[in-house]
């Protein structure tokens, strides 16, 4: 980790020691306030980002000509992502807001938030999916229970070598175990995290058949909280494993969803759930053997 990234920590012995004990992982229990440069890259459409707020807010802008997107300048073996983030408004319908982590390799892992925009007054869908081994085809898609349009919300992905967990503020919404015990490919390629506007009118609302109204352009989306939770590909030579219990993402306490946890997830997929790729019969005549039986 660089001096400037540490220079956003909260000052104090025991964190000290425990940065250096870590490695110099990218690793902070409670947030922080860093700016986005310190972590994050424009990685493209770089005259359709605006830095707000000494660079804590990011506004992507979607046009006719470019859509744009950042990445984190490190990539993760294991984490508790977080992003808080807030969509176009207006009427997005085929307007794509993405945030995920991705290997950017052969047979890559990626692990998505798709917001998928609709026209005014109708829901915006999130879609997740998640890639292992350069599987994919694992989609599931709800309606939120607010406007993420109107306000920030956190979107978060827990990542270790028990399972991933998406969450929606502090809601889990998917859970994806690992089950390479039964075959089963599982994320385990060092991943970037990065976030997109973009064009998906050819598939993103009403399978395609809604389009860009592009007399809404520019299109806007926000994102705030720069602070990684992760544990970098690039630590010290001596720094633990990214599986390590060192880092508390990894603990006992996050191997499951605790009994909370697990009523909150139950309650918002049988509300909000809108498709499951375990339960499409036509895609999968079997279910695939990490669905439930």
């Amino acid at each position: 980790m660089s001096c400037r990234v540490l220079a956003t920590m909260e000052f104090c012995l025991p964190c000290f020691l425990a940065f250096l004990l870590m490695g110099g992982v990218l690793a902070r229990r409670n947030g922080g306030d860093a700016s986005f440069y310190q972590n994050y890259d424009i990685t493209w459409g770089y005259d359709h980002v605006k830095s707000l707020d000494g660079g804590r807010q990011i506004q992507l802008s979607l046009d006719n000509a470019s859509g744009a997107g950042f990445g984190s300048k490190l990539s993760f073996g294991s984490g508790f992502i977080n992003m808080r983030i807030k969509l176009p408004g207006k009427d997005s319908a085929g307007v794509v807001t993405a945030f995920y982590l991705t290997s950017h390799s052969n047979n890559h892992d990626e692990l998505d938030f798709e917001f998928l925009g609709n026209r005014e007054g109708k829901p915006i869908t999130l879609q997740t999916n998640v890639f292992a081994n350069g599987q994919g085809n694992r989609e599931q898609r709800m309606h939120l229970w607010f406007d993420p349009a109107a306000d920030f919300h956190s979107y978060k992905i827990l990542w270790n070598q028990y399972q991933i967990v998406f969450y929606v503020d502090d809601t889990p919404i998917r859970v994806f175990k690992n089950h390479k015990n039964i075959g089963v490919s599982y994320p385990s390629q060092p991943m970037q995290i990065e976030a997109s506007l973009w064009n998906g009118d050819s598939w993103a609302t009403d399978g395609g058949q809604t389009k860009i109204n592009w007399s809404h352009a520019p299109f806007q989306a926000h994102f705030q909280g720069f602070d990684i939770n992760g544990c970098s590909d690039h630590r010290e030579p001596n720094a633990p494993p990214c599986y390590s219990t060192s880092y508390w993402w990894n603990t006992r306490k996050y191997r499951t969803l605790d009994a909370a946890q697990q009523r909150a997830y139950e309650n918002v997929r049988k509300k909000y759930l809108t498709y499951d790729y375990c339960s499409d019969r036509v895609r999968h005549p079997t279910p695939p053997p990490e669905c439930p039986q």
